[in-house]
């Protein structure tokens, strides 16, 4: 059986010691969410491992019940998603004047993580609901704000997209879904959507769907596209629900992971909707969900990375297999534990440089996201969007690549039995997989990066990485205990610069060039990130490692590991990227 225990000391870490928070005092909600960090942090893990993490496991076994256009979840998960809603959890950055606490993103990210380490399947229900509160907020009049926000934010309503149709997936300009006006001002919904996660269940009393379709006379491709709330349920002025809007799930999709999550096949008959934005506008209006969604589904990849690195560490300190190549460590034994063999120690490692690092860097993200919704200065404002802008898409790609990738090597920690249900690692593979397709497939987010970001207002998304990350070695090149960090990072660095600028030429001259090496430039990217993400950890180690020696010892170990095995990874992918796709366009099929 497998096990969780929420890493809040590492939270805690990240918090108070590498988020530049000491720089950002009076941003509002910031010296509130410090306070109540901790026993945030604490009740959020005991939820996790008390409450959800016990329904992984069975519920990815019962699996969802559906019989005419009802759902029904695995048993425990009505009485999860209550203690849920109960404890605040879905109100956590919510907007108080809809009933929410106001609480900044950087908080929120620990108790995602957590949730999705735990029960990712029980965890997406809320995750989309908060990207429908985003672009409601955003985008919808203040009616629809004050008729619908209050119980989405209690968690007594939940939200979904519905974007996806058979023939558009990726290329929504294709959606062939209508709007018909009705002449009250509202709209006649009519057509199907698929891979609609969410879409019916029993969790909630209603269900906001976001429905992007057509209006008569639109014009073709994605300029054409409005967003539109359909309900499920109608809602009366006083909020309380009237009949059912004529909408309706006509089955599930039969699924690799994910088994206890809802996705539904929808289909709209003439049902009531409420345009959200401008005609014509609900690309930019579902993207504000989307972006939020991206880093959400990061998370995911990132939570299961967490769960499964925690089980193959646990599995390879008690299997005893084999001798250790050095000698006999445990005479008293008929073998020794396989965590002290190289190549499990390898995986092991692999495992805890990403997920460390890569909680660090959502933690960041998240804490520039709030900067950019929540400070008064324009530029801090801008600098900040640019950030995020830039990291979405390595946070999307890169942590779920990596959330699979992880997943599969706690199976090879385990041999044989991590290919054995009972052992319960072979789920997290499961789930993991489709977090590197959906809200955009990470080759679509590899190429957001390279023809958006790069390309965008002659590169200024690119400076909000290089200008702080130059400032770092700046600051650090004559320290010597430091050098060890700072002269690789600043060498692949220049790896990075080097395969930025062959993208951008390239692409200038032919785009099939710069999109052939698109996803190894992410995963290029991303690596140099982490390491400076690793230097800065390993900094605040250097300088402190004498009030908690095994904390930050652990913290040097894994610096040192990532620097020396996974950060050289670089060099074979700036070959790659330079190579150019000539190779890869010119093939027959």
């Amino acid at each position: 059986m497998p096990t969780y225990k929420a890493p809040v000391s590492d939270f805690k870490f990240i918090i108070r010691e590498l988020l530049p928070l000491a720089e950002h005092t009076s941003v509002a909600g910031f010296s509130d969410a410090l306070e109540m960090a901790d026993p945030v942090l604490e009740a959020a893990a005991q939820l996790c491992e008390e409450v959800l993490f016990p329904l992984n496991q069975a519920g990815d076994k019962e699996g969802l019940k559906y019989s005419d256009g009802a759902v029904t979840t695995p048993k425990g998960f009505k009485e999860a998603y209550k203690a849920y809603c109960d404890g605040g959890w879905a109100s956590f950055t919510c907007d108080p004047k809809y009933g929410g606490q106001g609480l900044p993103e950087y908080l929120n990210i620990p108790i995602m993580e957590m949730a999705c380490s735990s029960n990712l399947s029980f965890g997406l229900t809320p995750g989309l609901s908060h990207g429908a509160y985003n672009a409601l907020m955003l985008h919808a009049s203040d009616a629809i704000k004050t008729k619908y926000l209050p119980k989405l934010v209690s968690g007594v309503w939940s939200g979904v997209m519905c974007l996806t149709e058979p023939q558009a997936g990726t290329d929504l300009g294709l959606i062939r879904t209508k709007a018909e006006p009705a002449g009250d001002g509202t709209y006649k919904i009519s057509g199907g959507k698929i891979f609609i996660s969410s879409g019916e269940h029993d969790l909630t009393e209603n269900i906001l769907h976001l429905v992007l379709a057509r209006l008569p006379g639109a014009p073709k491709g994605t300029k054409g596209i409005s967003l539109f709330l359909v309900p499920k349920f109608h809602v009366k002025d006083d909020s309380s629900l009237g009949e059912r809007n004529t909408l309706r799930c006509e089955g599930l999709e039969h699924k690799m992971g994910l088994t206890a999550s809802p996705t539904c096949v929808m289909r709209y008959d003439n049902a009531t909707g409420f345009l959200i934005g401008e005609p014509h506008k609900g690309m930019r209006a579902m993207f504000t969900m989307m972006n939020a969604a991206r880093i959400y589904v990061g998370i995911q990849g990132l939570g299961l990375a967490e769960v499964a690195y925690q089980n193959a560490l646990a599995y390879a300190r008690e299997r005893l297999q084999s001798r250790a190549l050095s000698g006999v460590k445990l005479p008293s034994n008929e073998a020794d534990p396989i965590i002290l063999h190289p190549d499990v120690r390898r995986m092991i490692l692999t495992m805890r440089a990403f997920t460390e690092a890569a909680r660090a860097l959502a933690m960041l993200t998240a804490f520039h996201v709030d900067l950019a919704h929540r400070h008064t200065d324009a530029q801090v404002k801008q600098d900040a969007d640019d950030f995020v802008q830039l990291m979405t898409p390595i946070v999307k790609a890169y942590m779920t690549d990596m959330g699979s990738e992880v997943s599969n090597l706690a199976v090879q920690v385990y041999g044989g039995y991590g290919y054995i249900k009972d052992y319960g690692v072979e789920q997290y593979v499961r789930d993991a997989r489709i977090a590197q397709i959906y809200e955009g497939t990470n080759g679509v987010q590899a190429l957001d990066l390279v023809f958006r970001k790069l390309a965008s207002s002659n590169g200024r998304y690119l400076r909000s990485f290089f200008h702080p990350a130059d400032r770092f070695i700046s600051e650090h090149k004559d320290n010597p205990v430091m050098a060890e960090f700072i002269k690789p990072l600043a060498k692949h660095i220049g790896y990075l610069q080097q395969g930025t600028i062959y993208i951008a030429t390239a692409g200038l001259k032919n785009p099939d060039d710069a999109a052939a090496g698109a996803t190894e430039y992410l995963r290029l990217f991303s690596l140099v990130v982490l390491a400076w993400i690793w230097a800065r950890i390993a900094a605040i180690a250097l300088a402190k490692r004498d009030s908690d020696s095994e904390f930050y010892d652990a913290k040097l170990a894994t610096a040192r590991f990532y620097f020396a095995k996974i950060l050289p990874g670089t060099t074979s992918l700036l070959q790659s990227i330079t190579a150019g796709g000539k190779s890869v366009m010119q093939a027959e099929f």
